[in-house]
């Protein structure tokens, strides 16, 4: 019965959405409220089947993405995914009338998108458009295409005078003129030897040269020709830029041209730093029936970043000065001198020779740093840089004055963990001499503003809640910004003055949501989702006590229809820390007290990530799952365990070093919880996730025996020391000198330990947790003669499975693990 329904569902959305695509006006609030009429009675009553759950999310309906405002702030674009295809089309809402209508090519040039910048006088705007660069008069409406090459250009600039932008192009930065329309190229970087030089002394060619006179006069006439043509080009105005040599032992890394045109700082690293050997994967399923390899990504502490160095040029002089990291506060500290010393004795007490370790794990003669990110004021008189430690104990902004060539501390932020992936943002007022970014500084990310004369900055914001995506508004009065002050899985817009002030809401929509501003800054483009809807589209105005509306509803009949079972977000006590254990809690409609119940553990990826809140989740397949298992009588929890992104510093951090083993004192807790408060059965208890939450499933049942009573691990990492570098070395630092820490976190060590049934999958295109963790774990239990386990392969996926029919496969064998072991 259940599949009959389904195949009548589905057909009949397919059929829909198909329509409504061609339609071009389905998504639009009007268009989906007249469709709903034709949507089949019977999926009121519809229950949705593993098929079904897992067949091409298409049947879902697609959300609006990549959200963008007109020029003039009257109408609303965004992407739609065509049902059926890989690609998207781009429609136009007018806010007068709410009508969706597919945007044709030539209006999808002029239209913006949100790579635009604007001049500092806000009368010009400049955009990238499909490689090209597009320039609009705002005050006459007029659009110009500036390029239209096969290059791809990007980053367009506008210039300190307001009289030009600048873009990058192959790599180098050229300007446009507006009055003239000539397009020139601001500056020649050349990373080789420079023709030019004098030769370094060698007594042959010496010899050579005082030898024989027809050589030296060979060498005196290439002289005076190459001062000669050096003369006229340096008095010909029409001349393009003298190269700048840069030699070969340079790799460019990234460059940012000052407004003021005069300026170039390169971030360049040392050419040969990267030549580490990369992971293999092979492919056993092509067209042509053999085998390919191709190359995926390196190793944690195989593949450390090079240190970079930033260097000044002067482009009027073409000089190249380094820029010193010397005035940074700590840039000579080892934070991690204790690690060394206790990684010798392990590798030592392991078999390793003690000389050859020490050498190995010395730290460098200067503390290697990288530059993230550089950020001109509109004048381009300083540059912004924050740079990080490679260790990932600290992070600096500094600014740069190019005439004095030396880096002002503005901001320090340290870690005795590692500094946060996220948070990182910063940016200018427009004062050109007043800075704003965010920092967890006080155990939360929260916005600063400093004045670059000023000793300590100021904070914006302030509590228990996290703040981020600030934005600036166009008059520089204020900052809008996202935060969950309200509640931990509630995310709203909110705005404080720049000046300083109440942090004011604006948005109450409840869920999770994401926010544009107008071009005008009068006006918030709203994207919205909640636990069972994707995100939508809404416009409000950007004050407080306005009411938004709708402007798109893009969730088909057919999903709506389902009565979902939406998760309760529950407080579970901890027993290790004074916070609770935030968590998604799944209930079988006819729940009744005082019954015992059977339950599931999901345990979401990443570890750093947040899936306890109110928006439309990234695992919603998994959502929909919970659904099925809810129905069948189970109750789901989902826990945002410690390590997970939305509840500070010390929720993240508290895993430093120690992988694995806090998770499971929370996934502990919960299971106590379930068993207390709603019925649920100790001894039938099972559990499953993916990538993190695979490899939190191995560490439950090797080092928890007693905990679950069965469990599947989908695309787990075993060993951490297989895993990629800039994530593991956060919080485990690297093998070499943390290999306690890597032991300690590694399933890999414990899988003699496994007693209850194991269910392993994994995809063997899978570039992030190679397919090799899996085939390792089998082989310790081939080895272990282990009975209780299964591993289900497949041979065409990567890490997010690509394929309907793999997703059904994998999770029909969970389902039948949680069956056989938990009814």
């Amino acid at each position: 019965m259940l599949r009959a329904l389904r195949l009548i569902l589905l057909t009949t959305v397919w059929t829909a959405l198909a329509a409504a695509a061609v339609a071009a006006a389905a998504v639009a609030a009007a268009a989906v409220a007249a469709a709903a009429v034709a949507a089949p009675a019977v999926a009121a009553a519809a229950e949705p089947d593993l098929e079904l759950i897992m067949s091409d999310p298409d049947w879902i309906g697609n959300p609006p993405t990549g959200a963008y405002w007109s020029h003039d702030g009257a109408s609303v674009y965004y992407h739609q995914k065509r049902v059926g295809e890989t690609f998207s089309d781009l429609y136009r809402v007018a806010l007068d009338d709410d009508r969706a209508a597919i945007v044709a090519p030539g209006e999808e040039a002029a239209s913006g998108n949100n790579s635009r910048v604007y001049s500092a006088d806000r009368k010009r705007v400049a955009w990238v458009h499909r490689g090209d660069v597009m320039l609009r008069d705002l005050a006459r409406g007029e659009t110009r295409q500036l390029t239209r090459t096969a290059a791809v250009e990007t980053a367009p600039l506008f210039m300190a005078d307001g009289n030009a932008l600048g873009f990058l192009r192959d790599g180098q930065h050229f300007i446009h003129e507006f009055a003239s329309g000539l397009q020139a190229q601001a500056a020649d970087i050349r990373f080789e030897e420079d023709p030019a030089a004098e030769p370094d002394f060698d007594t042959l060619r010496a010899q050579q040269l005082r030898n024989l006179a027809t050589l030296r006069r060979q060498q005196q006439r290439k002289e005076a020709r190459q001062a000669h043509d050096e003369a006229r080009r340096a008095g010909d105005p029409a001349a393009a830029p003298a190269p700048i040599y840069l030699g070969k032992q340079w790799q460019e890394v990234k460059r940012s041209l000052s407004p003021s045109g005069r300026y170039l700082l390169l971030v360049v690293k040392d050419r040969e730093a990267d030549e580490v050997q990369a992971g293999k994967m092979p492919n056993y399923v092509t067209a042509d029936g053999y085998t390919a390899v191709s190359e995926t990504r390196r190793r944690v502490g195989r593949s450390v970043p090079p240190p970079q160095t930033l260097l000044l040029v002067d482009l009027a002089s073409g000089s190249v000065s380094p820029v010193a990291y010397d005035s940074l506060p700590g840039h000579d500290s080892d934070p991690l001198a204790q690690l060394r010393k206790s990684a010798v004795r392990w590798h030592v007490r392991e078999g390793a020779d003690q000389e050859q370790v020490e050498k190995l794990v010395q730290a460098p003669e200067q503390r290697p740093l990288t530059v993230e990110r550089i950020a001109w004021n509109s004048a381009g008189s300083l540059a912004a840089v924050q740079l990080r430690a490679i260790d990932n104990k600290d992070r600096w902004l500094a600014t740069l004055e190019p005439g004095e060539g030396r880096l002002r501390p503005q901001h320090r932020l340290s870690d005795p963990a590692w500094i946060n992936w996220d948070h990182n943002e910063f940016g200018w007022l427009p004062d050109g001499g007043t800075l704003w970014y965010l920092s967890e500084e006080s155990g939360y990310s929260h916005l600063y503003i400093k004045a670059v004369d000023e000793r300590r900055g100021r904070q914006l914001t302030e509590g228990d809640f996290v703040v981020r995506e600030p934005a600036l508004d166009p008059s520089g009065r204020w900052f809008y910004l996202v935060a969950n002050r309200s509640h931990p899985g509630n995310y709203e817009v909110y705005r404080v003055a720049a000046g300083g002030g109440e942090l004011e809401q604006l948005t109450e929509l409840d869920g999770v949501v994401r926010f544009r501003l107008s071009p005008a800054g009068d006006q918030l483009l709203l994207s919205r989702s909640w636990i069972d809807r994707h995100s939508d589209l809404y416009v409000q105005a950007a004050i407080t006590d306005a009411a938004p509306r709708q402007l798109t509803d893009t969730v088909s009949d057919a999903f709506k229809a389902v009565d979902w079972v939406i998760p309760e977000i529950v407080e579970v006590p901890s027993s290790q820390v004074d916070a609770p254990i935030y968590s998604k809690l799944y209930l079988p409609p006819d729940y009744r007290a005082g019954e015992s119940y059977p339950a599931v553990m999901f345990v979401h990826g990443a570890g750093y990530t947040q899936n306890a809140h109110r928006g439309w989740p990234y695992y919603f397949r998994e959502f929909m799952f919970h659904t099925l298992l809810a129905n069948e009588g189970y109750v789901v929890i989902d826990m945002d365990y410690r390590a997970s992104k939305g509840y500070g510093r010390d929720w993240r951090t508290a895993i430093y070093r120690n992988m694995g083993r806090p998770e499971l004192e929370d996934f502990r807790d919960g299971v106590d919880w379930l068993v207390e408060n709603y019925g649920v059965d100790p001894g039938r208890v099972g559990i499953y996730g993916g990538s993190y939450g695979g490899f939190m499933t191995f560490m439950a049942l090797f080092l928890e025996p007693d905990l679950f009573a069965a469990g599947a691990a989908l695309r787990p990492v075993a060993d951490w020391i297989h895993y990629e570098h800039s994530y593991t070395s956060n919080i485990l630092n690297t093998p070499l000198l943390d290999p306690e820490a890597y032991h300690r976190s590694s399933p890999i060590n414990y899988v003699q330990h496994l007693e209850k049934p194991l269910l392993i999958a994994a995809g063997m295109q899978d570039g992030n947790v190679f397919f090799q963790d899996s085939v390792l774990v089998l082989q310790r239990l081939i080895e272990l003669k282990k009975e209780n386990f299964e591993i289900a392969i497949y041979p065409l996926d990567p890490h997010g499975f690509v394929n309907p029919e793999s997703w059904l496969d994998e999770y029909r064998r969970i389902y039948k693990l949680m069956q056989t072991n938990l009814r």
